[in-house]
């Protein structure tokens, strides 16, 4: 996954926490929102096939899609894919239950899939950012749709959660003459680094950013 300067922290706890995860994915792997298919070359040598899932005219292009859709309407036979994958996609869906119940449709039984979801976060993608999840609204629009669920982890605590959103803040003010100047960035630098050393030790799960969920179609 590509890392940029101002969310190196969050970017680098969720590909550690993901990276032991993606043996539960393989065969055809359906990337439900696959934008520029980020997590390719970690699920290269896990899956027969990725088949990216994405809107033709959506904001990151059509490079990388394979399969012109919607996670609302995936255009495939049910039980087409042995395992799915969806990354930071639930909150930008008007409705997240109809979404959950197409991955369940295409997903083979005894199949796997993964998924990202936010908790406490920034506004972002406006205007299509519509929800953010708690672990309890995780456990109840998952079993409603039919899964069994795995697991539900935090990523983070207090620290790094807005550790991450200062830095974002931050952002805010390098911009015109201040661009030129270091202290930001350096700031910026510096925060990232001690919040990833400080979520060690920080068990405050309740202030987590993001929870990677695993489940299973019965």
């Amino acid at each position: 996954m590509a890392r940029e300067s101002h969310n190196w922290l969050v970017n680098t706890i969720f590909e550690r926490a993901i990276t032991p995860r993606v043996p539960w994915l393989g065969g055809r792997l359906v990337d439900i929102g696959c934008g520029t298919k980020p997590l390719a070359d970690l699920l290269a040598n896990h899956v027969d096939e990725h088949v990216g899932v994405d809107l033709a005219d959506g904001i990151h292009g059509a490079v990388s899609v394979d399969l012109p859709g919607s996670a609302y309407s995936i255009p495939t036979e049910d039980g087409s894919f042995d395992s799915a994958i969806c990354t930071a996609v639930l909150e930008h869906l008007e409705e997240p239950e109809l979404a959950l119940r197409e991955c369940y449709r295409v997903l083979r039984s005894g199949g796997h899939a993964i998924y990202s979801v936010p908790f406490i976060w920034h506004v972002h993608e406006a205007p299509r950012d519509f929800y953010r999840y708690s672990r309890h609204g995780l456990e109840y629009l998952f079993e409603k749709a039919g899964f069994e669920i795995v697991e539900i982890t935090p990523l983070s605590g207090f620290i790094v959660t807005f550790g991450q959103e200062l830095v974002y803040y931050l952002r805010r003010f390098h911009r015109g003459p201040l661009r030129y100047l270091p202290v930001i960035p350096a700031l910026s630098w510096i925060i990232q680094r001690a919040c990833l050393f400080a979520n060690r030790f920080d068990t405050s799960h309740d202030w987590t950013w993001m929870h990677i969920v695993v489940v299973r179609k019965p």
